[in-house]
């Protein structure tokens, strides 16, 4: 129904606005950390590589509940959702203090992962920073999670667009010093990046008491006991989701720990192209919630058939971007690498894995619809066991191999095109395998 494609893309545009203000985050961390020194770049490269694995990882795992608000949502069960959400605290209580053990010491994972010596200062250093931004990070992530699921994002994007005008001038001058403060480098951004984030999560919450939206959702009611049935449905939900978006995430960014042994050029490089590809991925990732959300909607409102409509729609609104943006990122890209850095090997190296990154989207815009979708259905483990096999497996144990021993009859190639061509490979056949899981799915519930 076109109806339902209007609704899916509208949601998914109020999503991606404000999922590209936050990627902008990354964007001018990059830019300016490549302006300050090509250190700086390099180690911002390896330091949000770890950042991102355990800020995403957590927040799949409360990313996880929008079926569960959603569900509640089209089922008018309006009641529910505020004890839901209050419930979800001592879930996001919990990740937060994981994921603060993580960013406070991961001296360990330096040396595992062989980072220079030299390197290793500043991103513990900026490390130890956001380490302090997670914990309003993931609080603000159930306040999304839940506008999201209630299909009223717009709160959310008008908050992260302003955000923006916050992070961009605190960058820049944290970094680069002026009016009094002295430059603090690399750490700078993470600085900016604190600061930003307890300023959304005040801004949240204040919306969260004062707008007659929520009202009757009855949210700011004393917290109860953990409800362990709705605390184990969580957890059905989110463990297995969050360690699949773990396997994704880490299979993607160990890519940088890998490759920092390779030099400070091949470490921008890879920089480069990850930072673009990620900002790409808010596309589908955008299409892939604002899918789950009319699915869920729909199944709990007991319309299986319009459920499947909902699904429909959002693949075709997601093959069709998925190809305009991967034939960007290679007809462009040479001017997309000079955008940020003016070094030219840089440049050039970046602008050849940003050929290899076009398959790559592809295939992520593809596998990231369906696990999304399979989710509505509570299919959750088995996309984890594909995950691992292949995208630790193929993927970044192959790029391994491949860039420094060499597989079967190619040697090393000793560059980080090896861990994009390795890894586009692995998520072609994990989204070949997730669709047919899919189909088979929807066509059991018939």
């Amino acid at each position: 129904m076109a109806s339902e494609r209007g609704v899916i893309a509208r949601h998914a545009g109020t999503v991606l606005v404000g999922q590209l203000a936050v990627m902008a985050f990354g964007v001018t961390d990059t830019i300016v950390a490549g302006r300050y020194a090509e250190d700086a770049l390099a180690a911002l490269s390896v330091g949000s590589a770890i950042f991102i694995s355990v800020f995403v990882s957590l927040m799949g795992v409360m990313q996880a509940l929008l079926p569960v608000w959603a569900e509640l949502h089209g089922g008018g069960r309006t009641g529910e959702v505020g004890h839901s959400v209050r419930q979800s605290m001592y879930l996001c209580g919990a990740a937060i203090a994981l994921g603060m053990a993580v960013l406070l010491f991961p001296a360990p994972l330096l040396r595992w992962t062989e980072v220079p010596a030299g390197m290793r200062g500043a991103v513990e250093s900026y490390l130890r920073v956001l380490a302090f931004a997670l914990a309003p990070a993931l609080l603000f992530r159930v306040f999304s999670t839940l506008n999201q699921s209630l299909g009223k994002p717009q709160l959310v994007t008008w908050l992260q667009l302003g955000s923006l005008g916050v992070k961009l001038p605190l960058s820049i001058w944290f970094t680069f010093g002026g009016a009094g403060l002295p430059a603090m480098g690399l750490a700078g951004c993470a600085w900016a990046t604190l600061v930003v984030n307890y300023t959304m999560l005040a801004a949240a919450i204040w919306l969260l008491r004062s707008d007659a939206f929520y009202r009757g959702y009855r949210f700011w009611q004393r917290i109860e006991a953990p409800d362990w049935a709705q605390l184990r449905q969580f957890a059905r939900l989110g463990l297995p989701a969050g360690l699949s978006v773990l396997v994704e995430v880490t299979s993607f960014t160990l890519m940088a720990l890998f490759i920092a042994r390779l030099g400070t050029a091949a470490a921008a490089a890879h920089q480069i192209a990850s930072n673009l590809t990620a900002v790409a991925y808010m596309v589908p990732l955008s299409l892939a919630i604002a899918t789950s959300a009319r699915v869920s909607y729909w199944l709990g409102a007991g319309d299986e058939a319009q459920a499947r409509r909902a699904c429909r729609k959002g693949f075709e609104l997601t093959i069709a971007l998925a190809l305009l943006f991967a034939g960007a990122m290679a007809l462009l890209r040479g001017q997309l690498a000079g955008i940020y850095s003016t070094n030219p090997a840089v440049v050039a190296l970046g602008a050849t894995l940003l050929l290899a990154t076009a398959a790559y989207h592809f295939a992520d815009a593809l596998q990231t619809l369906c696990v999304f979708v399979l989710r509505c259905y509570r299919v959750t483990v088995l996309p984890l066991i594909l995950y691992c096999t292949l995208l630790w497996g193929v993927g970044l144990g192959g790029s391994y191999l491949l860039a420094y021993r060499g597989v079967g009859p190619w040697p090393a190639m000793e560059s980080p095109l090896a861990f994009w061509l390795m890894s586009a490979l692995a998520l072609a056949i994990t989204a070949a395998l997730f669709m047919a899981l899919l189909t088979y799915t929807l066509r059991r519930r018939r």
